[in-house]
């Protein structure tokens, strides 16, 4: 295979300067030679594959080619019923017994063990399983078989989840949701697509006969559309005699039905449809041009080589729209022009366009104006040339991170390889066959694919928004608005040429005065002539990765009121408006080919800078923080396009039901203090351009009051010079500042609401929060977090199994040192109006139970070992360093020191949790507030 491969990439390379040969486009594509692979004799396939990140631990899928639209009328739901079914009982692991037993040894329901279900398949995972712990993955293995054909489905099972996927239903039933009902039949008319949701319907949901959903399982769920794959720290060998010995046994399903493949009717005529709904919040534009998908034996050289140009097509148009919102009264609120996958055995070209409240019409035609500028002129030389450049930076970096590819992520294409045909690579093939496959893709190879998509077959205009205060554009109007535009005169895009370089004058630097080795952070600190502090730690879990973070204190906490915000938008608008002499458009011609990124922020008690870069382009993101401190860009234009976009964007956001109950909640958890900023279309009578710039200066002026933090893959002298260089040359200023407290809480004691909100579904949303003045310590800090796993492993028990009451309760938990220690817990579920006061007395009566006696052993243990499996896998990443240098400066102390989280977990007793418990819960300040339906007049 790798003599064909090398074969391969010696002919690529000379292609450019020969006739590219058909024969060469259409040899396949080499297969990963690392995964494993093979078919029993019942027609069960398996891959394996040996991957060491995160080390010690693997991930195990069960792949079904199965999915909603194989369901008959009465089983409409069943695929992603049955889904659920096999988390609830099989033949070795009665009940919920195989759940049990993973969380037991740190494998937790939800965020490693989970399932989806859509149109085509439905796919099973229990992944980040340790593979030391003896018999874990020959019991995770049975799990798989078991998931193959042998679920229990016992009727009393079935009855119980029925109120479950109830409540998924009426969790995503939204205005997405509804107006998808809408669209689905015009776009997928005639064909089994314009009739499946994968949800179902509801009255199936709660009435279908037990046997319907037996046969579902049986005609379905059988080896010959089955795959097994097993991706982790494990010995191949040994795991592929396993599978064999274990898969073999399963049955073959005799006369089994084949399985169909799903078509969309063809139409010459474009099709139009409006979708609106009372809780849609902005007007959506999209032409889709539906086009025969590749099929999968053809997924070869040639097919692989098209993914490169609809890779570099993508870029060129979101570059040219992005572009295009930067200057003057943009026509709309966010667009785009794209090719991509639409459903399997489909392609789409996508023509989009969020538009101006009441200008449908004007966001048509502005955005049907762009995609003809393509097909008919084409992209230009130096649009192509950056966007190869991009690709091939993008990829270079995934190359020398590639022992950096998930277990999940070498799944996640195993999986469409057996589904759909698409190629299953290796690192070293997309690096070599990349770089030489993108020197034969001419302009003309990326224009003609403008030509080949954009195109009126098979087309849909697709009109969705807010179904009153707003006038939409119909059939007539809109097919007008495209005729106009295709006869109209178009002029082709002119290209700006990109600046030599950031930064033209020589900079002074400054001496370290000072330099201490950290030596438990294996760390070094810096002091500056110009009093900034500079914390560098090599690290290269992430070989092309380099980290910076920075903060100042004082944040909005020394603005008034009045300048809240203007405040709130500055990070978002500085994004906007470039660097230095760099207006947006120019800095991001002017790092092609660096893969850098630098962002600005002002918090509540701090002023930060957050930025990435590879190794080699380290110096470029020490550039940007240079000028972004020193020579700041406000761009009047830039200011001016991007608040007329946020206008249009909030001026319907009144009818979301999600941002009232949003709103809400920020005022009553605030007590309605008067620095309770919300964001809505007014907003801006506060906001200026001016202010925006004053209130910036102000923050970023005085270097010797920031703390920098350095983490990456480069050398200390090499992170030492540049930071001499570049943050030596920053002004400092003599002045001493940190935040104010503005005593912004919580309302004491217990404050209950319940708030009317116009929704369309009947459901309840239950927010509770929790909060009490605590010390911030590592001990408590953990103490919180084990408190919040326990409650996860009670509520799924008691709220959604027993009750069948929600799809899921969240919760959220928080410690904060500054300005006042205090800790939070927060829990939110959606859920029957009638059952939400019940489901509500649940949740205290869980904290009560650990208040008054505890948690169990059984949930202690099984939330410690996660925890400890979690941060194992944390530590083997750069970020995790970054974080831990920030933490110890921030806090005082050092987050990754055993006393501060070894020795505290595995110390852990129920005593020690009922202690803690009974002091947080303990004469804390609540907030309850639920949501109900505003009933009819």
């Amino acid at each position: 295979m790798k003599r064909n491969l090398f074969t391969l990439l010696a002919i690529l390379c000379v292609a450019p300067f020969i006739s590219f040969a058909q024969g060469m486009l259409d040899q396949p594509v080499p297969v990963d030679a690392a995964v494993r692979m093979g078919k029993l004799a019942n027609g069960m396939t398996y891959f394996i594959r040996h991957n060491e990140e995160p080390k010690e631990r693997v991930s195990f899928y069960m792949i079904q080619n199965v999915g909603a639209l194989l369901e008959e009328y009465n089983q409409n739901g069943l695929a992603h019923f049955l889904e659920h079914m096999a988390f609830n009982g099989t033949e070795n692991y009665p009940e919920k017994g195989f759940l049990d037993y993973l969380e037991k040894n740190g494998v937790a329901f939800g965020r490693n063990i989970n399932a989806y279900t859509s149109f085509n398949e439905t796919v099973y995972n229990l992944s980040d399983v340790p593979s030391t712990r003896e018999g874990l993955i020959d019991s995770c293995l049975l799990v798989l078989h078991d998931w193959s054909d042998f679920l229990l489905l016992t009727d009393e099972e079935i009855d119980a989840e029925r109120g479950v996927i109830s409540e998924e239903w009426r969790t995503r039933r939204n205005a997405s949701f509804r107006m998808r009902s809408v669209w689905f039949p015009v776009v997928f008319e005639g064909s089994k697509w314009a009739e499946r949701d994968i949800i179902g319907d509801l009255d199936i949901i709660k009435n279908f006969e037990p046997e319907t959903l037996r046969k579902f399982y049986h005609d379905w769920y059988r080896t010959d559309l089955q795959a097994i794959a097993v991706v982790g720290d494990i010995d191949v060998d040994q795991v592929e005699a396993k599978i064999q010995e274990l898969f073999s046994k399963i049955p073959a399903v005799e006369n089994e039905n084949p399985r169909p493949v799903f078509e969309i009717p063809d139409h010459d005529e474009t099709k139009f449809v409006l979708a609106t709904d009372k809780e849609a919040t902005n007007s959506s534009i999209q032409i889709m041009i539906k086009h025969k998908a590749t099929a999968p034996a053809d997924k070869n050289i040639g097919y692989l080589r098209d993914d490169y140009i609809a890779n570099l097509f993508n870029q060129m148009t979101r570059d040219r729209i992005q572009e295009l919102l930067q200057k003057g009264n943009p026509p709309f609120i966010n667009g785009g022009v794209s090719v991509g996958g639409f459903v399997r055995g489909y392609d789409a070209a996508y023509i989009t366009a969020t538009a101006n409240p009441n200008m449908e019409d004007v966001g048509l035609k502005a955005i049907y104006t762009e995609t003809q500028r393509l097909v008919r002129h084409g992209f230009t030389e130096g649009e192509l040339n950056r966007a190869k450049v991009n690709l091939l930076t993008a990829m270079e970096s995934a190359y020398k991170q590639r022992d950096k590819i998930s277990n999940d992520q070498y799944v996640s294409g195993i999986q469409e390889y057996f589904l759909t045909g698409e190629p299953l690579t290796d690192a070293e093939f997309d690096w070599q066959f990349g770089q030489a496959i993108l020197e034969t893709i001419s302009l003309a190879d990326v224009n003609k694919m403008a030509t080949d998509m954009l195109v009126d077959k098979n087309r849909v205009i697709l009109i969705t928004g807010p179904e009153e205060g707003v006038t939409h554009l119909n059939e007539t109007d809109a097919l007008a608005i495209l005729s106009e535009v295709e006869e109209s005169e178009i002029e082709p895009y002119e290209d700006t040429a990109e600046a030599a370089s950031l930064i033209e004058e020589e900079l002074p630097g400054a001496e370290i005065v000072s330099a201490k080795t950290l030596d438990e952070l294996n760390a070094v600190e810096w002091k500056l002539a110009n009093n900034a502090t500079v914390v560098f730690k090599k690290v290269d879990y992430e070989k092309d990765q380099v980290n910076l973070k920075a903060y100042s204190p004082g944040g909005t906490s020394l603005f008034s009121t009045d300048d809240l915000q203007t405040a709130s938008m500055v990070a978002t608008f500085m994004d906007a408006f470039g660097v230095g002499d760099f207006d947006a458009i120019a800095l991001k011609k002017m790092l092609t080919g660096k893969k850098v990124g630098l962002s600005v922020n002002i918090g509540d008690l701090s002023e930060e800078f957050n930025g990435s870069s590879t190794p080699k382009d380290f110096e470029t993101m020490m550039q940007l923080l240079y000028l972004q401190f020193s020579n700041p860009r406000f761009d009047q234009e830039a200011y001016d396009a991007l608040k007329s976009r946020y206008v249009a964007y909030l001026s319907n956001m009144a009818n979301n039901p999600k941002k009232i109950m949003s709103d809400s909640i920020s005022l009553i958890v605030t007590d309605h203090n008067e620095r309770t900023k919300l964001m809505s279309a007014t907003m801006f009578d506060e906001i200026s351009f001016e202010k925006m710039e004053e209130l910036y200066n102000d923050r970023f002026t005085d270097v010797g009051d920031f703390t920098f933090f350095i983490v990456g893959n480069i050398e200390e002298e090499v992170a030492k010079e540049m930071a001499v260089k570049y943050i030596g040359s920053l002004a400092d200023s003599p002045r001493e500042e940190d935040w104010v407290d503005h005593n912004v809480n919580m309302p004491k004691g217990t404050t209950e609401k319940k708030i009317e909100v116009p929704l369309e579904t009947e459901k309840a949303n239950v927010n509770v929060f929790v909060r009490q003045e605590m010390d911030y310590t590592a001990e408590s800090n953990l103490k919180l977090q084990i408190l919040k796993e326990i409650l996860n492993l009670r509520y799924t028990e008691e709220i959604r199994e027993k009750e069948g009451g929600t799809y899921g309760v969240g919760l959220g938990a928080a410690s904060r040192k500054f300005p006042t220690a205090r800790k939070t817990l927060q829990m939110v579920f959606d859920a029957d109006p009638e059952k939400a006061d019940h489901l509500k007395s649940i949740l205290f009566r869980e904290i009560d139970k650990i208040v008054e006696n505890g948690p169990t052993q059984v949930d202690l243990d099984k939330v410690v070992l996660n925890m400890k499996k979690n941060r194992e896998q944390a530590k083997e990443h750069n970020k995790y360093w970054l974080n831990v240098l920030h933490d110890e400066y921030y806090y005082g102390f050092n987050t990754d020191a055993k006393e501060n989280f070894d020795d505290i977990v595995d110390a852990m007793t129920i005593a020690q949790v009922h202690e803690f418990a009974k002091k947080f819960y303990t004469g804390a300040d609540i907030v309850d507030i639920v949501f109900l339906p505003k009933k009819a007049e």
